[in-house]
């Protein structure tokens, strides 16, 4: 990704959210769909929409909008959801099996083939039909299987030596979902997954709410 893409992180994750709207345009038959309606939708400005959507490098017609298709196509394109990308998942508890069965992924490219985990009683079952396998068959599953990415969902205290196996075993992609700022080689990407910076937020609008709650 260029760097140029890189800087614009808040409108990358913004583009998910535009997606839904553009697929319930798609399943309602629309043809076109304005930046000004995606905007009122996500409680946005339009302009945001606008240079939000420039980034795909898709251009609306004046007074018209968006090809609702070729929308759909140009964000897909952007985020890279149109190629399957392979991945593990590295800690089978609770966490790592609900997201083992969340079907979102595939639509969006990401399909989990594998999930690992050092616990005897989890070895060699298979949780949303996904085989789990020891954590020191990682090397040999990822080639076999292709995996570029490895999402990290074990207990804190084990996630930094998790890491450098995962480095180890030629995995340049990690996403975390741990609380821990993991130390890894520059050319290994990580993205990290704050579930508590979301609750944060969460709770603040409660707070907020109930202050100030509204009429």
């Amino acid at each position: 990704m260029k760097t140029s893409k890189l800087t614009s992180l808040p409108s990358i994750r913004r583009l998910p959210s535009y997606l839904v709207l553009v697929q319930q345009a798609l399943d309602e038959g629309m043809e076109y769909i304005s930046g000004t309606v995606i905007a009122q939708e996500l409680e946005l400005e339009p302009i945001q929409v606008r240079k939000d959507l420039a980034l795909t490098g898709i251009v609306g017609k004046p007074r018209i909008g968006y090809s609702v298709k070729d929308l759909y196509i140009a964000i897909n394109r952007f985020l890279h959801w149109d190629t399957e990308k392979k991945a593990s998942i590295v800690g089978a508890g609770h966490l790592g099996q609900a997201l083992m069965g969340n079907k979102e992924f595939l639509k969006h490219g990401l399909r989990i083939c594998a999930g690992f985990d050092v616990e005897p009683s989890k070895i060699g079952k298979k949780f949303h039909g996904i085989d789990i396998y020891p954590l020191d068959a990682l090397p040999q599953v990822k080639r076999e299987l292709g995996i570029e990415i490895a999402i990290l969902t074990v207990p804190s205290t084990a996630a930094q030596e998790v890491a450098e196996q995962i480095v180890r075993a030629g995995i340049t992609a990690i996403w975390n979902f741990t609380n821990v700022k993991l130390k890894v080689p520059s050319q290994v990407i990580v993205q990290q997954e704050d579930l508590s910076s979301g609750y944060a937020v969460l709770t603040v609008k409660i707070g907020a709410f109930r202050a100030s709650p509204p009429g």
